[in-house]
């Protein structure tokens, strides 16, 4: 297909799927225009066409409408967005949404927008965020529709706004950071106006919800090129307002105690992580306790503790973020514990090692991943030091654990035989027997029960 050289109607086709075009039919048979609309038009350009990715469709039909085309034609449908415009539907494995023709804007100071319906499909494209996004294909005759030259401003890779962007910022402030998103996730470069306009509107993100903030931080960590999401919404102000403990991390240079730029290593951690959302997110957050730890000494600058201190910091912000609590417990876990293999270098026996392992749990090998990708240092012999270490201790930890069962370290014996040999019920006591032998599990590797029996009766003596 060959795009139009000026913005306006194009006349040539695209190819869609053909629920759309079957879908497309029974609109018009009703009298009613029916378009594909979305990242489905702008992911064929790029290439990126997934064939389980959602078809979003805009109609001049109003919801009721819509629920009575679908009824015996599609295998399901969900009317949750209902008062939005919004009809959802399954079809031959297709998920599907088909909303009417609408505008939206965000009174001064709400967090929900206000939804009035709109008559044609260039006033629905005009109010969408970025021309990449604001193009359309009419059904069922697959003519291809481009009003504000979105095919121009992808192949340019230009992010920019259908109007003027403090109009569509007004609109629904969460776009500033959707723009930080398509700039990590599609490699798009905002115009002036429109990185303007975001410093400019930054506060306005205020009134978004931290649910939908979430969304899009997610989305932005998880793609290919995170670090150019994130320095837009730092140098825009964006991350002022959802996550300031990154821009925290642009610390002042000292002259005399020079140390590394603390926001670019965050950035190169990142990138450097597999795109694992926890992962990404320990990678993200890991040193936000350092502005508050920083030290000048005759040695250097010092961070004393900052991982005890991030991992607070992480914990207070992902629960404003509303992430789940297992992800939030996940991340927490790894902040607090990324820096304890620097430690390794002193010298640990077994049981420090099984202890790292026990620590660690299921997050051993996002932990490993996080220590790798943390040594950024462009010194080569320090980071093939760095390498080695982490080489050895892992070499360590992958022969007691075929030695040990490292897996399912637990105390030698389990509540039911401690109850029995101590005559005594269920209470603190059995807890505090448990973590005994489960030290002594750590220090000394696999105990016999024999061995366990007499351990836990000296324990039990020497409590009286």
């Amino acid at each position: 297909m060959t795009p139009p050289d000026a913005p306006g109607p194009a006349v040539a086709t695209l190819e869609v799927e053909a629920v759309a075009v079957e879908l497309g039919e029974r609109f018009q048979a009703a009298g009613h225009q029916l378009y594909l609309v979305g990242g489905r038009i702008r992911d064929s350009f790029l290439g990126r066409r997934d064939p389980r990715e959602e078809l979003d469709f805009a109609t001049d039909a109003k919801p009721e409408e819509t629920v009575r085309l679908l009824r015996g034609w599609a295998e399901r449908r969900y009317l949750q967005g209902v008062r939005f415009g919004t009809v959802g539907a399954k079809k031959d494995r297709h998920t599907l949404e088909i909303t009417t023709f609408r505008k939206e804007v965000y009174p001064e100071r709400d967090r929900h927008p206000s939804v009035t319906f709109g008559t044609d499909i260039g006033q629905d494209l005009a109010r969408r965020d970025f021309t990449v996004n604001a193009m359309a294909v009419r059904l069922p005759e697959r003519e291809f529709v481009d009003p504000f030259g979105g095919v121009r401003d992808l192949a340019a890779r230009r992010l920019e706004t259908p109007v003027e962007p403090e109009e569509s910022f007004g609109d629904d402030p969460l776009r500033m950071l959707r723009a930080c998103r398509f700039a990590a996730t599609l490699d798009l470069v905002p115009t002036a106006r429109v990185v303007t306009a975001m410093r400019a509107m930054a506060d306005r993100l205020e009134i978004v919800s931290a649910e939908r903030i979430q969304g899009e931080l997610t989305r932005l960590l998880l793609s290919n090129r995170p670090s150019a999401g994130l320095e837009l919404a730092v140098e825009t102000g964006l991350a002022e307002r959802f996550l300031p403990e990154l821009t925290a991390l642009r610390l002042e240079q000292d002259p005399v105690h020079r140390h590394k730029d603390v926001l670019r290593h965050t950035y190169a951690v990142v990138e450097k992580c597999e795109p694992d959302l926890v992962l990404r997110l320990a990678a993200l957050l890991h040193d936000v306790g350092k502005p508050a730890t920083r030290a000048f000494t005759p040695e250097g600058v010092q961070f004393h503790h900052h991982e005890v201190v991030g991992a607070r910091l992480a914990d207070q912000r992902l629960r404003a973020l509303r992430y789940p609590t297992d992800v939030t417990v996940q991340v927490v876990k790894l902040v607090e514990m990324h820096l304890r293999f620097h430690t390794y270098r002193m010298g640990w026996n077994d049981a420090a090692v099984r202890r790292y392992v026990r620590d660690a749990g299921p997050l051993l090998d996002r932990l490993n991943q996080l220590v790798r990708a943390d040594c950024t240092t462009r010194n080569p012999s320090k980071a093939r030091a760095l390498a080695s270490l982490q080489d050895e201790l892992e070499l360590r930890i992958a022969r007691l654990s075929e030695e040990e069962n490292l897996e399912a370290l637990r105390p030698p014996l389990d509540g039911n035989a401690v109850m029995k040999r101590l005559r005594v019920g269920p209470g603190p006591v059995v807890g505090e027997a448990l973590r005994f032998l489960l030290e002594e599990r750590m220090e000394r590797g696999p105990i016999a029960e024999e061995e366990a029996f007499r351990l836990l009766d000296e324990w039990a003596a020497a409590r009286g």
